[in-house]
């Protein structure tokens, strides 16, 4: 049986949002996505809906090579890798899949960043932040449990899960770059 891997994608955009929520976390990783596909032309995460309207804000389907990444060039990214079992595997494509389910229904929760700043939970129906996200689907997920709540958490709160691996840390259009490079000498 082949080994199963999620990944978790930190990066650092310069959207004035971005600089907002460093502001408020003194974490260089202002967003955070997930992703089952080793490509990161579909992660998801919670964050602008248009890449161009900053109040825009819900689920999001997230490709590493567009969207806010092409637009902000200067975007640096930091990837890592977990091994997780066949049972984890599945309960995370679930988890993600409720919300692919109900995208129309879900909104960004700009009010709950204030909460991360004064350490007080703000949980509102159908409204996340994307570590608010990517710590629920890892906890329901049974892959890594927080010991706190998912309204508290920050980038490196995720950041310090153990057993990962590094798979990237730079400019996303470096690994852009090289990730086309490589497609095209695999192709050839």
């Amino acid at each position: 049986m082949e080994d199963r891997y999620i990944y978790l994608v930190f990066s650092k955009t310069g959207t004035w949002l971005s600089k907002i929520i460093y502001l408020i976390t003194k974490n260089k990783y202002a967003h955070s996505s997930v992703s089952i596909d080793d490509t990161f032309t579909k992660m998801y995460s919670f964050g602008r809906t248009s890449p161009r309207n900053p109040f825009s804000g819900g689920f999001v389907q997230e490709n590493l090579y567009e969207g806010v990444y092409s637009i902000f060039k200067d975007s640096e990214c930091i990837i890592y890798r977990i091994k997780v079992s066949e049972e984890q595997y599945d309960q995370i494509i679930s988890e993600i899949n409720k919300f692919i389910i109900s995208k129309s229904e879900l909104k960004y929760n700009f009010i709950g960043l204030f909460g991360v700043w004064f350490n007080k939970p703000i949980k509102r129906k159908n409204h996340y932040f994307c570590t608010q996200f990517v710590s629920q689907v890892l906890s329901n997920s049974n892959i890594y449990k927080f010991d706190k709540k998912s309204e508290l958490i920050k980038s490196d709160d995720i950041i310090k899960i153990p057993n990962k691996e590094l798979v990237y840390k730079g400019y996303v259009y470096k690994y852009s770059r090289e990730f086309n490079v490589m497609e095209e000498l695999l192709e050839a």
